[in-house]
């Protein structure tokens, strides 16, 4: 699946600069993040993710800007029972410093609907930012009809993921849901400039190669019915024109007439640009059309 060729590739991206780090880590934690109070101030932050690759990802991510975590495994109650990956962040005062300045809590561990515009003040880091939304709620389908979405949980998150896009010069619509909101690009060419800025580069070549392909196999289809219908057509009316021909004295007809039904009679699969063909002297489509029309018109009589 597309989804999981785009986790692959982003997880394995190396972030150069810490603030690229806790770019990323905001982007994970704000789509697939929440909190939970512990009593007296304390708070456990815990992210749920849908592959090993991204948990291992966010562990690694979390590791190298000092904050200790543990990855758990739950089954989903509903639908395909799919193995779903927790991540734990035990609340301690660097792990509450760092998410503050990841953007993720403010100064008082209250979680955030989206970081406050320091932490994606670079390009780099509105690149990191989208990376970690992608690794964390992003789903990726097509070539035929690309579709791009990226799930937040409140309307405020998608509609800063679509500024940031746009920001880099790409373009997320945003939607809202029943229970959710969703930032979204439609399109092989939209999708791309979205992938491109997360880092996604070799994914684009990909989607645009099976685009290529899909279009490529969607006309060999169209003209291969096209010619199938002609088939059809030619057959259909060289069977009137044979009907038509059996069905009149030959000998009585006019000698162009004569000609074109005793070609048809040898013929019967022949086209009519082809009957025109053997007529001698040669005549032309439109004539050798007009010459059998005019012989299913006697017969009709």
């Amino acid at each position: 699946m597309l989804s999981d060729d785009l986790r692959e590739e982003l997880a394995a991206i190396a972030p150069q600069r810490d603030c690229d780090r806790l770019a990323e880590l905001s982007g994970l934690f704000h789509v697939a993040g929440s909190a939970h109070l512990r009593g007296r101030g304390a708070v456990a932050v815990h992210l749920d993710l849908v592959s090993s690759g991204v948990a291992r990802r966010a562990f690694s991510l979390l590791r190298a800007v000092g904050v200790d975590s543990e990855i758990r495994t739950y089954r989903r109650p509903a639908f395909d029972r799919a193995t779903r990956y927790q991540l734990h962040v035990e609340g301690s005062p660097h792990a509450y410093a760092t998410l503050h300045r990841a953007g993720v809590l403010d100064a008082a561990h209250r979680p955030l609907d989206h970081p406050p515009r320091r932490v994606v003040s670079r390009r780099c880091c509105v690149g990191a930012y989208l990376r970690g939304a992608l690794l964390g709620a992003g789903t990726l389908s097509g070539p035929r009809d690309a579709h791009l979405e990226i799930r937040a949980a409140e309307p405020e998150g998608a509609r800063f993921l679509g500024e940031l896009a746009a920001r880099a010069g790409a373009q997320l619509r945003v939607h809202e849901r029943a229970r959710y909101a969703v930032a979204y690009a439609k399109g092989t060419e939209a999708i791309a400039d979205v992938l491109v800025t997360a880092g996604a580069g070799d994914l684009v070549l990909l989607l645009e190669e099976r685009a290529v392909l899909a279009a490529t196999r969607a006309d060999a289809n169209r003209l291969a019915n096209a010619d199938h219908a002609n088939l059809v057509r030619t057959s259909r009316a060289a069977h009137l024109q044979l009907e038509a021909v059996r069905a009149l004295d030959l000998d009585a007809l006019p000698e162009e007439l004569r000609e074109i039904a005793t070609l048809r009679l040898r013929h019967p699969t022949a086209s009519i640009a082809e009957l025109g063909r053997r007529c001698r002297p040669a005549a032309s489509k439109g004539t050798a059309y007009r010459r059998l029309r005019r012989l299913q018109e006697l017969s009709d009589r």
